[in-house]
């Protein structure tokens, strides 16, 4: 579990913490896969705008520790949605963060009316693959239309309706 000093809130994306968040975040995946990587650069204004859109921010002792954004997949009934840039400090990895931050963006969706979640990691991030499944994300093949992915994306979804956290 997280430190009960660490708080989570939702910021104005281009706002200075979820802009650092994002630069922190495409740093890391620049190192891991090159700095040429297709589809990191995949971010719009207005993703993460309301009331569709969220970023949470997590601020531990009032210093920035992650975040991640959520943002909608345009398919006709609106109901899904796309996590994107879960990215915790290195220095306070494995301590429940993103754990934290994972729960907080599914009660986000789910009070915002979403009844899918999709979510896209790479091969060279085991970890994140390891949380997703910890968390009972189901691993599938492809995303909803209007959704961009990497070819060697690893894809997961979470139906809201059968997820208890999400309610």
């Amino acid at each position: 579990m997280a430190s009960a000093l660490t708080e989570i809130g939702e910021e104005p994306f281009d706002s200075p913490g979820p802009q650092s968040i994002v630069s922190s975040a495409l740093d890391e995946l620049n190192r891991r896969y090159g700095t040429n990587m297709r589809g990191a650069h995949d971010l719009h204004e207005g993703d993460f705008d309301p009331p569709r859109g969220a970023f949470l921010v997590a601020r531990q002792d009032g210093h920035l520790a992650g975040g991640v954004g959520l943002r909608p997949i345009v398919e006709p009934d609106l109901r899904t949605g796309e996590v994107k840039r879960l990215w915790v400090r290195p220095d306070l990895r494995r301590h429940g963060l993103a754990v934290d931050l994972m729960e907080a963006i599914v009660a986000a969706a789910a009070a915002r009316g979403y009844a899918h979640l999709y979510l896209e990691t790479g091969p060279r991030q085991p970890e994140a693959r390891a949380l997703y499944e910890r968390l009972e994300w189901e691993q599938v093949d492809h995303y909803p239309p209007g959704a961009f992915t990497h070819d060697t994306g690893i894809r997961f979804h979470l139906s809201l309706a059968l997820n208890p956290t999400a309610a």
